[in-house]
């Protein structure tokens, strides 16, 4: 959805009036993530209190639900899910919560994935694959670019359910829209080009070639670009394992290599074999790092990676699940210094 397109439908939604707030109510918000609770705090200010199901470390696979989750469900006005099927724990706790609005389809629903292009569709959904995730890799949020689409999704729900508010929502979501511009392409080049053109091309992949190719007063425009972009430009073209397919979005985006995993499919633990075909696959490749959420087994990582003399590279996959990743940005500038000091080391 484009920019304008996106302040459509938020118009749309608030003279409908589907929900109404009392003034001095919060809108009580429950997100499957803390990444989507630490955006809609971003969006949401004042107006919103968050209460987030998965902690930060957590495999949101795997969440264990918790006598407490019902009840919060129950009181909610918003509800933060992914919208595919990373969540599949989810559909029976919203039915113990008994709370229509939340339920998929209703108007405190929100699918935060809507919108954004997926990545590794199966073509026929076979369970004997392992975690086969039939709508795509859900694991969107490794990437700026899906996560800025994510903000605008939380947006246009905010408005749902609390339409009086809905130019302060706006307001907070164009302020944090132009920060992750600035954060993704840098300031200058976004005054010469602008952030619809830079968008299309780094979702294409094609970003880095067209600045090299483009001139402006006589110098390649790549010398005007900033922000993570130039940040990530030493991990073009590199090589690496994950543990899980976690990274695709992160890799496609900032120009990395994804060989294999450590899982020998999707959820399916590492067997001593394939730890081994791993290992001799790193060898072949001359791949020097294995990067890894920090909630899976960290001493398979550094057995593969002391085998093969690579890198452990062990980071959170969500806002608040390690020190230094208090929100997105500083999130991502963690996983981008900790890939660039594991490949300059």
């Amino acid at each position: 959805m484009s920019h304008r397109n996106t302040l459509a439908a938020l118009a749309a939604i608030a003279s409908l009036g589907a929900f109404t707030s009392t003034a001095s109510a919060q809108i009580k918000v429950v997100a499957t993530t803390s990444t989507y609770a630490s955006l809609a705090e971003e969006i949401g200010g004042e107006h919103v209190t968050v209460f987030t199901i998965a902690s930060p470390d957590q495999d949101v696979h795997f969440v264990r639900p918790k006598p407490s989750f019902a009840p919060k469900l129950a009181e909610a006005d918003l509800l933060l899910t992914t919208g595919m099927d990373l969540e599949l724990w989810l559909p029976a706790l919203i039915d113990k919560a008994g709370n229509a609005k939340i339920s998929e389809g209703q108007v405190g629903y929100v699918a935060v994935a809507e919108g954004v292009t997926k990545l590794e569709i199966p073509a026929v959904a076979d369970r004997s694959a392992g975690g086969v995730h039939i709508y795509g890799n859900p694991h969107i949020l490794t990437s700026p670019l899906n996560v800025r689409k994510v903000a605008e999704n939380i947006t246009i729900g905010l408005v749902k359910v609390d339409p009086q508010h809905r130019a302060f929502y706006e307001q907070r979501l164009a302020a944090f829209r132009h920060k992750m511009d600035v954060s993704l392409f840098g300031e200058p080049l976004l005054d010469v080009i602008g952030a619809p053109t830079l968008i299309r091309l780094a979702e294409r992949g094609r970003l880095v070639s067209f600045l090299e190719n483009k001139q402006i007063k006589g110098r390649p425009m790549l010398e005007l670009l900033g922000g993570w972009m130039k940040k990530a430009l030493p991990l073009h073209g590199r090589k690496l394992v994950t543990y899980h397919k976690n990274w695709i979005y992160f890799a496609r985006l900032f120009g990395l290599e994804v060989v294999g995993e450590v899982e020998p499919k999707p959820a399916i633990p590492p067997t001593p074999k394939h730890v081994e075909k791993i290992i001799n696959l790193m060898r072949t490749l001359d791949v020097r790092v294995v990067l890894a959420a920090n909630y899976f087994d960290e001493s398979k990582v550094r057995r593969i990676c002391k085998a093969v003399d690579a890198e452990a590279v062990i980071v959170p996959l969500y806002v608040g699940g390690a020190a230094g990743a208090a929100d997105y940005f500083a999130l991502v500038d963690h996983w981008l210094d900790r890939l660039l000091a594991a490949y300059g080391r």
